[in-house]
């Protein structure tokens, strides 16, 4: 087991689906991470509508610790009563203050899977009234022109959140890009300043990362206890496992983070109370891996050949879903589970940012 090697799972509003290679006890394995892109924090500056209003915690809590079969975690049920928490606080900023939030994507280059991406985030803005805006750029613009749009947006007054779709040309330099964005404006979180603070006791990011916060959105609406308890994230990207990693910590959680290097991931991943897998590998975590009674949160989205189905495969998680729900608690399945929830968080980090820019309480 310890020759085993992890790729970071980069699974996030702006990740997407591509293929590349990694050495797994020796073989070479194509895999393909399929990435799209949802913590109640204990301050204020993160999410405006985390509560324990989706369930009744002690109720949770107790199903949890009667039944044998992990409780699933519905990251689609939850992920739509927080558009409809944003809907209605979008009502109240437009009637109080005239503002209606806005977010403003960046596509560059014609790949199928990012068009459809951005189509669906145009989809989710339009269905809690949002502003949506484009700037649709061809694959061999320079990163000259690319940052002229974002400037463009970052300048525009009625545009209250920025995000680059991914991945770019490979002509182009994406740190530079993403750097261009405004830390104000930045609601996927990747500026270097908003993870810094993130890293950082007694410093507040104005945004953080959709996927990894949705994640803790999901622990919190289903009253999982975070403090003092062991947790241990699978894999350490900067979209992902890294600030999942920081959050965890924020709620005083022991963290360990199991990554391309540790040894003996079975067993470390053994001890958590809380497991966040994101790494990308089709089935990685064993039932054996999962300490009876935890709760894991499996943001990896795979497709494995399937020939019953009508697309010719299926999409699994990180996590072998059959083996993890005879022993954990709760877990969350794929799809369903974390992807819901990115977006839900992408439209709350826009709704924040307009509030702030804007001061409305």
């Amino acid at each position: 087991m310890a020759s085993m090697v992890f790729s970071d799972c980069s699974t996030s509003a702006t990740a997407r689906l591509g293929p590349f290679q990694k050495r797994i006890s020796g073989q070479a394995f194509q895999l393909r991470t399929l990435v799209s892109f949802p913590w109640r924090p204990t301050n204020r500056f993160l999410v405006h509508s985390t509560s324990s209003r989706f369930r009744s915690s002690s109720t949770i809590a107790s199903a949890m610790s009667t039944d044998t079969a992990a409780k699933i975690i519905d990251g689609k049920s939850v992920a739509k009563q927080i558009r409809d928490e944003i809907a209605g606080d979008i009502v109240k900023l437009k009637n109080a203050t005239g503002i209606v939030p806005g977010l403003a994507v960046i596509l560059v280059g014609s790949r199928k899977d990012s068009q459809t991406y951005v189509r669906n985030k145009k989809k989710a803005c339009e269905a809690v009234g949002i502003m949506s805006y484009e700037a649709n750029l061809p694959e061999d613009s320079t990163e000259e022109e690319v940052i002229k749009s974002i400037t463009g947006f970052n300048n525009d007054p009625s545009v209250h959140g920025i995000l680059v779709q991914l991945p770019l040309p490979r002509h182009m330099n994406e740190e530079n890009i993403l750097n261009s964005v405004g830390i104000e404006k930045d609601v996927d979180g990747f500026h270097p300043l908003n993870i810094g603070r993130l890293s950082m006791q007694g410093r507040d990011p104005l945004f953080v990362p959709c996927t990894p916060k949705g994640c803790m959105e999901l622990l919190h609406r289903y009253g999982v206890e975070i403090k003092g308890k062991r947790a241990v994230v699978i894999g350490r990207s900067n979209i992902v496992g890294m600030p999942a990693a920081l959050l965890l910590q924020r709620e005083n959680a022991t963290v360990s983070i199991v990554h391309s290097y540790t040894k003996n991931p079975e067993e470390i991943t053994r001890q958590a109370d809380i497991v966040i897998s994101a790494v990308g590998v089709a089935n990685l975590v064993r039932g054996s891996w999962i300490k009876p009674g935890a709760v894991v949160i499996d943001v990896g989205i795979n497709p494995v050949d399937d020939a019953e189905s009508p697309k010719g495969y299926r999409l699994v998680g990180d996590v072998c879903y059959e083996e993890a729900c005879k022993v954990a608690s709760a877990i969350t399945p794929v799809p369903g589970g974390v992807g819901p929830m990115t977006i839900a968080m992408l439209l709350s980090n826009t709704l924040s940012s307009a509030k702030r820019i804007h001061n409305f309480q």
